[in-house]
């Protein structure tokens, strides 16, 4: 007896296919390469948090909270981003706490993108915008960041938007590249947006990781942007718990009112206990105070060893991401040059090219140094070899 036919499924993501994030840890896996291709901690989070998830659990806390998050924590969050950056975010209605930033971002572009708008996202990227950005029915548009510096080019900025202009997704610190926005950025940013309707998506998933005695520059510390900013952050990255896939959005009570409305029918709440564990865990401000010195560390670790190969490391003003040229080892693309150093140095990479949609080349590769000590220093041995 024949099967039936299985009924035509036609995508919405046509082009996409599996994550170079996912093919690349695979790999690792498969050859047994050290993995610095995918961005999460090798090592744990501060037992204390964890004890605050039985702790939650054995309270009881395990049925559904809230569907904008448990009080709590979004008056922890409030109180975070007013001692931080100024501006006092009423937890009742403007503060959401999200199944990861990830999720935040796709919340947001889905409440506020509609068929015929269009979206400017700034290259190269993290992956997620350009799908969100089609599953919303908006038209994705490219600007580049500038090549070498990944400095944001406002001119080119300006001449892509249009009337058609609905969103901005913005990223700082920024992943691929580790470059920081700075306040004078940030303020020309809103001096751009201020004769427009044009909000902002303003990813600050990497603001405890700033190095050299530098600040981060949210955009809720820049009035102008703030009124228009969906402004998303993640507690995986900042407490090393990238696996309990919880963040938060930050956005002006009407922006919030209609961001829910999607979350609701999208996630509708997040894990309670986790929730309650990192309300109480941010009664103290040290964990994430003390982040950019504790990255900083491994920052200056993995560079020093860098010296001693042929990779030549861009500089890494933020985030926990390191690019390299390569140039002097591979005259490869940047695909082909990271299977090769997965494979054959064993050493997992992800190719810049990737955070483009054309695979723009520009011999760089990007490497996370969030690891333990023990793992850079086995990496940095085998790049040495090179």
């Amino acid at each position: 007896m024949t099967s039936p036919p299985t009924p035509t499924l036609h995508s919405r993501l046509p082009r996409i296919g599996t994550t170079i994030f996912t093919v690349m840890s695979n790999l690792a896996q498969e050859v047994g390469a050290v993995n610095l291709g995918q961005g999460f901690p090798d090592f744990d989070c501060d037992p204390a948090l964890t004890g605050h998830v039985g702790e939650a659990m054995r309270d009881g806390l395990n049925q559904y909270p809230p569907m904008p998050g448990v009080a709590p924590l979004r008056e922890a969050v409030a109180a975070k981003l007013a001692a931080l950056y100024g501006r006092r975010y009423d937890a009742a209605t403007e503060v959401t706490i999200t199944a990861g930033a990830t999720q935040a971002i796709l919340t947001a572009v889905l409440c506020c993108v509609h068929p015929g708008d269009e979206v400017i996202v700034l290259e190269p990227c993290y992956d997620s915008y350009a799908p969100n950005v089609a599953l919303a029915g908006g038209t994705v548009v490219r600007v580049p960041l500038t090549p070498g510096s990944f400095r944001p080019d406002f001119d080119r900025i300006a001449a892509a938007m249009t009337a058609n202009t609905r969103l901005l997704i913005v990223n700082s610190p920024h992943n691929p590249s580790a470059t920081v926005w700075t306040r004078a950025e940030m303020q020309r940013l809103a001096d751009l947006l201020a004769p427009t309707d044009v909000l902002l998506i303003s990813d600050e998933v990497y603001e405890h990781m700033v190095f050299d005695g530098a600040a981060h520059v949210s955009a809720a510390s820049i009035p102008a942007l703030a009124a228009r900013a969906f402004v998303v952050s993640s507690f995986g990255k900042t407490y090393h718990v990238t696996g309990w896939k919880v963040g938060y959005v930050a956005a002006p009570a009407a922006l919030s009112a209609e961001f829910r409305k999607v979350h609701q029918f999208n996630v509708f709440t997040v894990n309670t206990p986790m929730q309650h564990a990192l309300s109480r865990y941010m009664g103290k401000a040290e964990p994430y105070l003390d982040l950019p010195a504790f990255y900083q560390r491994k920052r200056d670790l993995f560079r020093e060893g860098l010296a001693a190969t042929r990779l030549k490391p861009l500089h890494t003003q933020g985030s926990y991401f390191q690019l390299v040229d390569y140039s002097a080892v591979s005259s490869l693309p940047e695909a082909e040059f990271c299977l090769w150093l997965t494979r054959e140095v064993g050493v997992a990479a992800i190719p810049l090219s990737a955070f483009y949609e054309g695979g723009f080349e520009q011999g760089l590769a990007r490497l996370c140094f969030a690891k333990r000590d023990d793992t850079l220093l086995q990496a940095l041995r085998r790049l040495q070899r090179v």
